[in-house]
């Protein structure tokens, strides 16, 4: 791991280019984990590439890291995946946006993506930034290194968030400024002294179902606990293993899905859908809609008819193409 002098003298500073932006600065994969490397260049000490998955169905990926690299990933949206080393499961279960997922050099590592999922890779020189970490370099550090998911790092997050938000203007300076304060951000983090089992599939079934027909209550940890026979202490470290998700901010999202449905799908008041999936106020409602989606409930609403009626309308149904265009106009133009 980096010293605190080393860490200082290694700080990144990004200088604005004054040139037009590059716009491969945050190339989208060709393949999975596989950035797309101009034929004559060597590679950067830090490479960054966008996966982008589209697919509603089972997908299956494998790639192995190379020697001289570790490979970070962090996820920018909420996906379920199945990470395997072999015979040994790293990670099986929802992945929420803004989890982090660290691999070590020479490793090969097979997925299966359950739904849409778009993440953000970094491959970082492991001589560079991790000196310490090097096979053989120190016993333990580099071991707890591989395979660490870390659920929802909030600063990677904002580190990933900056970056996708500016890819439209950003210049390859700017990405790698971005890849090298996540690097030295990993460098200095306590890595986990102990591993948490997951909850068994057969347990965490029972609490899905349990909360899919009670989301609308208020509902206990104690209850939860209850339903998966374990102590509170013991069901909310292995609910977490096995979701990343806290018990509570599972039910939250769990709410905010059945919302989603009701505003797409009916003319139901925002403060009724509130109450009907079992917030006390709209207003709480709207704070936790928007933390999970991005949008407020009324702009998401308008949102997902708008593009509902494109779809209709690409689709050339000459039943709804009328009504949809009236549908997709401002009220004051009709």
């Amino acid at each position: 791991m980096l010293t605190d002098a080393q860490a200082a003298g290694a700080r990144p500073t990004y200088q604005p280019s004054r040139r037009e932006p590059d716009f491969r600065a945050l190339p989208h994969e060709p393949r999975w984990r596989q950035p797309d490397q101009r034929a004559g260049t060597a590679p950067d000490d830090i490479t960054i590439s966008r996966w982008t998955c589209t697919e509603t169905g089972l997908r299956h990926e494998e790639a192995t890291t190379p020697a001289d690299r570790y490979f970070f990933a962090i996820a920018l949206k909420t996906t379920r995946v199945k990470l395997t080393r072999g015979r040994h499961i790293v990670f099986d279960g929802v992945m929420p946006a803004g989890t982090l997922y660290v691999g070590a050099p020479s490793q090969r590592l097979s997925a299966q993506f359950h739904a849409p999922c778009d993440f953000l890779h970094f491959h970082v020189s492991a001589s560079s930034y991790f000196p310490d970490l090097r096979p053989g370099a120190g016993p333990g550090w580099a071991e707890g290194f591989n395979d660490l998911v870390l659920l929802r790092d909030p600063f990677a997050e904002q580190l990933a968030r900056a970056l996708t938000e500016c890819a439209h203007s950003a210049d390859r300076e700017f990405a790698r400024c971005v890849g090298q304060t996540l690097a030295l951000h990993l460098a200095r983090r306590e890595l986990p002294q102990a591993k948490v089992n997951a909850l068994p599939k057969w347990r965490l079934r029972r609490v899905e179902e349990y909360v899919r027909t009670h989301f609308e209550q208020c509902i206990s940890l104690s209850e939860l606990a209850k339903v998966a026979g374990l102590s509170r202490m013991h069901f909310a470290a292995q609910f977490r293993a096995a979701t990343g998700y806290r018990p509570r901010e599972y039910l939250l999202h769990q709410r905010i899905e059945h919302a989603k449905l009701l505003l797409s799908n009916s003319e139901t008041a925002l403060a009724e859908v509130a109450l009907i999936v079992g917030f006390c106020t709209q207003a709480h409602f709207s704070t936790v809609f928007k933390r999970v989606t991005g949008d407020t409930p009324a702009r998401w609403r308008c949102a997902s008819r708008n593009a509902s009626a494109s779809a209709r309308l690409s689709a050339g149904d000459p039943a709804s193409t009328s009504k949809t265009v009236a549908h997709m106009l401002p009220a004051d133009f009709l």
